[in-house]
């Protein structure tokens, strides 16, 4: 019962005189949650930026180096070993060309045409989940087994209960027995109410008692987790249009969201399973795992690109806090900033 200790905890730290603070303390508050986001995205993209960094400064010399076509090919297979893909890399690469043709530059002068490329091929706003207008939202969520689907969901309620809603999670997830124990255990930890089946029944069947019970019991918000799946299997993908008529069933708008959790670590595979659950799904956005552990993050810019998916969450470890709204700007800044000499005014 630790998480739901530190919930409580949480939930209980806010001081009666916080909301009287004075705008500079506030702006000062601000400040720090913003470096300490920073910092957690900076560890967390410790690994893309290693990897990008070091190959880009292998490409200079100490007097700095010619932009010409040779280097400008060479900088193009760095960029595509992120698994940003050629499409990307050459955007970037056309983009440095651009800036710097001809000219002798050194590292930071490239970096700054890269960053301000990956920002205009990953725009977007901040999009947090999409209220129903009334009555409980429905969120169904997707993805393959290993994807860290059940966490994500996990997370995502223990944000809602921590912003004092009520949460009704349905485990729809009957053909892996392992994945309703997991999410119950969750449940019981973060306060969410859950709805299970028996082991292999119908997911539809508990997308459907679990929305009732949202409804009968005026709950905020209901989370549906569905099977595993690898997005070729068609039956398995019908499933999830089956799941959607179900729930449209009992509340015609819903679901009101369809996140696809997708593991960063699963490259330029995440573009096909993107295809694959956004045509079956109706897929309004995604949840980026396990971007900790690899050097691949790049793997975002071709799915926000081909799809217009929205990237809304980001989940930052292992506990039930760690999961961030999606900003572009901190996002890239990361990328490129060591947090903790950022402060030095030097970079890594």
């Amino acid at each position: 019962m630790a998480l739901f200790d530190r919930f409580k905890r949480k939930e209980n730290s806010v001081s009666p005189t916080d909301a009287d603070a004075e705008p500079d303390q506030a702006a000062a508050q601000s400040q720090d949650e913003e470096g300490g986001l920073l910092a957690r995205f900076g560890q967390m993209l410790k690994k893309s930026r290693d990897l990008l960094k070091t190959d880009i400064r292998d490409l200079f010399k100490k007097e700095g180096e010619l932009v010409d076509d040779e280097f400008l090919d060479k900088l193009f297979a760095k960029l595509v070993k992120t698994d940003m893909g050629a499409g990307p890399a050459n955007v970037i690469r056309e983009r440095v060309q651009q800036d710097n043709r001809g000219r002798i530059v050194q590292m930071d002068d490239v970096l700054l045409s890269v960053q301000d490329s990956l920002r205009q091929l990953m725009a977007q706003d901040a999009a947090p989940i999409t209220f129903a207008a009334s009555g409980p939202t429905v969120i169904m969520v997707v993805g393959v087994n290993g994807s860290g689907k059940t966490t994500s969901i996990a997370k995502l309620a223990y944000m809602f209960i921590a912003e004092g809603q009520r949460v009704v999670l349905g485990a729809g997830d009957t053909f892996r027995a392992a994945a309703v124990e997991q999410l119950t255990v969750w449940a019981h930890r973060i306060g969410a109410e859950i709805v299970t089946g028996k082991s292999g029944g119908d997911p539809a069947s508990v997308a459907h008692r679990a929305v009732a019970q949202a409804l009968e019991t005026q709950a905020d918000v209901c989370i549906i987790d569905t099977a595993g799946r690898l997005q070729t299997q068609v039956n398995l993908m019908q499933q999830l249009e089956k799941i959607r008529r179900v729930i449209g069933k009992l509340i015609p708008d819903a679901p009101h969201e369809v996140l696809l959790v997708l593991d960063a670590t699963a490259g330029q595979n995440g573009i096909s399973q993107a295809k694959g659950f956004s045509e079956a799904a109706g897929c309004t956005g995604i949840v980026l795992a396990k971007l900790d552990g690899t050097a691949k993050g790049g793997v975002v810019i071709p799915i926000r690109q081909q799809f217009q998916l929205p990237v809304k969450y980001i989940g930052l470890g292992e506990q039930a806090d760690d999961l961030v709204l999606f900003d572009v700007d901190r996002f890239v800044k990361a990328l490129f900033t060591d947090p903790e000499s950022e402060g030095r005014g030097t970079t890594e």
